[in-house]
């Protein structure tokens, strides 16, 4: 028993680094983000919203399962840089561009309450998203297929934005 761990642990063990940063990364900035719009967070309860909107409470949990999909998403094609490493820089540029759209955002609709211009930051970022979607595929395809919720809530989140911009 101990040695078929130990062979598991040893086939697994260069992955857990790799997964655990790559899992971080997201994470730490949807964490920031959060932190610096906390105050400003309580103006979503108090502006017209359109149909369809969601309760508050459903934003940090879907942004979690997103911000771990990414994590895992990029993970797979660090692993697999080797493969395609000119795909692989492409991907990673965009999907650092998306983080930082990504963190903007918070920032510039709540904070700021720009709900204009964290719209067009929304298009940005949804334009990263799939180029980061389009490189990814190039090295992995399992991890070009991870990032498509984040597109589909990118979408839902700019027919929010709009939604709010133009009733408020």
């Amino acid at each position: 028993m101990r040695k078929k761990f130990s062979a598991f642990w040893n086939k697994i063990k260069p992955y857990i680094l790799p997964y655990l940063a790559a899992i971080a990364i997201p994470m730490t900035v949807g964490i920031v983000a959060a932190a610096l719009t906390k105050d400003s967070m309580d103006i979503y309860d108090t502006l017209k919203s359109p149909p369809l909107a969601p309760p508050a409470i459903l934003f940090p949990i879907v942004w979690t399962i997103l911000y771990m999909l990414m994590g895992v998403s990029s993970a797979m094609v660090f692993i697999d840089r080797e493969l395609s490493p000119d795909e692989t820089r492409k991907g990673f540029v965009w999907y650092g561009a998306s983080l930082v759209l990504n963190f903007s955002w918070s920032i510039i609709f709540f904070n700021l309450q720009a709900s204009f211009f964290a719209l067009l930051v929304l298009l940005a970022l949804l334009y990263t998203i799939i180029k980061t979607i389009i490189e990814y595929y190039k090295v992995k395809p399992l991890a070009a297929y991870l990032q498509i919720p984040y597109a589909l809530w990118v979408s839902f989140a700019g027919y929010l934005n709009a939604g709010i911009w133009l009733l408020n």
